[in-house]
């Protein structure tokens, strides 16, 4: 059942965290509750402009709007670093297919194959596909990975104060630039059987998620009720959700939540761009050490979505499963658990 009414995700103005120091004290208030309770949060206040905003969007839909034979140009397929364009249907989230096309981009590094006896999560650094077509997408997503990067680690520098950690608990784990995800995504209306899963339920894997959205909305948020609520866009403000791994490091005080999309109606189409604040693939997520983890209620465990401490490996099972093609063509050795790992 969905609720009608809309979900009030908290708003959180990070502006405050160069004001004076009682603004300070009352946002970092704000984003304790927000991150212990909702595991969700708007953010304003972050210093990315309308324009930048507007420009990135605007790249974003010339790219969808590109003939099919130049998106194909740059399909995830010719890519064991799965990075490229993923045709609508073709990733998976809980086995189900989401009614979705999307590009894929990290930071641009050079190949990386696995030597003997090193984690097959190398496998995930490498170059991007860019379109020839559109020439203008590489510096706009480059620039877009690093100013996101930016407020992504200010924001979690500004949560690990609120709860009373060290804010530089987690520097060594992005030392090097972590390794950074982005999305541009397109929702192209219903599927023809009518399925509604633009995508399917399921929890982020990484530290911290920054989302621009249009305004369609779609965007649904699992509430302490257990049922999904709409997330109506606010304009200028990010939506922002904590990953599993500071919900792991924290024994549950922090809050990985459930979230989803759901189509939009009929032939309407809806666009957003998704930022994964990830550390290293090889950093090792130590348990934090803030006053109130003896009131932790321990992290969540799901038997067929194990999580481990060493972050490559949890990026690694999620897109074996979510691009089964991409993995069959490049991976097939990696498809059972025990190879993985």
């Amino acid at each position: 059942m969905i609720l009608s009414d809309p979900f009030q995700l908290p708003v959180i103005d990070l502006s405050a965290a160069a004001g004076p120091a009682p603004d300070r004290a009352r946002m970092r208030r704000a984003l304790h509750a927000a991150a212990h309770d909702v595991g969700f949060l708007q953010l304003t206040g972050h210093g990315i402009t309308p324009a930048r905003t507007a420009e990135l969007l605007r790249v974003t839909r010339k790219f969808f709007a590109l003939p099919e034979a130049d998106r194909r140009a740059v399909d995830n397929l010719d890519s064991p670093h799965f990075r490229g364009y993923t045709r609508i249907g073709d990733e998976r989230t809980g086995g189900a297919r989401d009614w979705r096309d999307q590009l894929d981009i990290g930071a641009e590094r050079p190949p990386r194959v696995p030597a003997p006896g090193e984690p097959a999560y190398w496998w995930l650094e490498g170059p991007n596909q860019w379109p020839a077509a559109l020439p203008a997408l590489r510096p706009a997503a480059l620039d877009w990975i690093d100013r996101l990067g930016a407020v992504a680690d200010l924001l979690l520098r500004e949560l690990l104060t609120a709860i009373g950690a060290p804010a530089d608990f987690y520097a060594g784990a992005f030392a090097g630039g972590g390794h950074p995800h982005l999305k541009m995504i397109r929702y192209p209306g219903s599927a023809p059987d009518g399925a509604a899963q633009g995508v399917g339920a399921h929890k982020d894997y990484g530290f911290l998620t920054l989302l621009l959205q249009d305004g369609v909305g779609g965007l649904q948020v699992e509430g302490p009720d257990g049922r999904f609520h709409d997330v109506p866009p606010r304009p200028g403000a990010f939506v922002v959700n904590l990953g599993e791994m500071l919900e792991v490091a924290t024994d549950g005080y922090l809050k990985a939540t459930n979230h989803r999309v759901v189509s939009p109606p009929g032939a309407r189409e809806r666009y957003s761009v998704p930022f994964f604040h990830n550390p290293r693939l090889d950093a090792r997520t130590s348990p934090l050490v803030f006053p109130h983890a003896s009131t932790a209620p321990g992290a969540t465990r799901d038997p067929d979505n194990p999580l481990f401490a060493e972050y490559g490996f949890n990026e690694l099972k999620g897109k074996l499963r979510a691009h089964p093609d991409v993995a069959r063509r490049h991976h097939a050795a990696l498809l059972t658990p025990a190879a993985a790992v």
